[in-house]
C-alpha cells in the first residue's frame, strides 16, 4: 500500500487554472500507475485521468480532454493534475489513486488500491 496526500484545490472562477498535486509515501512510487478521479455532490465518483508508471502513457475522460494534463515526477514521488479553462461542472472533490496495473487502457476505480483523502475544487460561474 502507498499513502497519498492531495493538495492544491480551491475556489476559482470559470476559465481559471489550478494545479493539483498528490504526494506519495514510500520508495515504490514508480511501480504504480497513478490516476485522478472526482466526485461531485450527489453524483458517483468518475474517472478523470491516469498515467502509466513511467509517465509515457496517459488517458483522459472525454469531458476533460484538451483542458487537463496529468504528469508525474518519480524523483519526487508526486503526480500532478494541471487543470486549465475550468468550468463549473468541474466542481468536485478530486482524489488521486494508485494502481498496480501495468496497462492503463480501460482502467477503472476497481483497479486502484490506494486512495488519497481528496481535495475540493470549486469553480464559480
Amino acid at each position: 500500500q502507498v499513502q497519498l496526500v492531495e493538495s492544491g484545490g480551491g475556489l476559482v472562477q470559470a476559465g481559471d487554472s489550478l494545479r493539483l498535486s498528490c504526494a506519495a509515501s514510500g520508495r515504490t512510487f514508480s511501480s504504480y500507475a497513478m490516476g485522478w478521479f472526482r466526485q461531485a455532490p450527489g453524483k458517483e465518483r468518475e474517472f478523470v485521468t491516469v498515467i502509466s508508471r513511467s509517465g509515457v502513457s496517459t488517458s483522459y475522460a472525454e469531458s476533460v480532454k484538451g483542458r487537463f494534463t496529468i504528469s508525474r515526477d518519480n524523483t519526487k514521488n508526486t503526480v500532478y493534475l494541471q487543470m486549465n479553462n475550468l468550468k463549473p461542472e468541474d466542481t468536485a472533490v478530486y482524489y488521486c489513486a494508485a494502481s498496480s496495473r501495468f496497462q492503463i487502457v480501460g482502467v477503472g476505480d476497481a483497479d486502484f488500491h490506494s486512495w488519497g483523502q481528496g481535495t475540493q475544487v470549486t469553480v464559480s460561474s
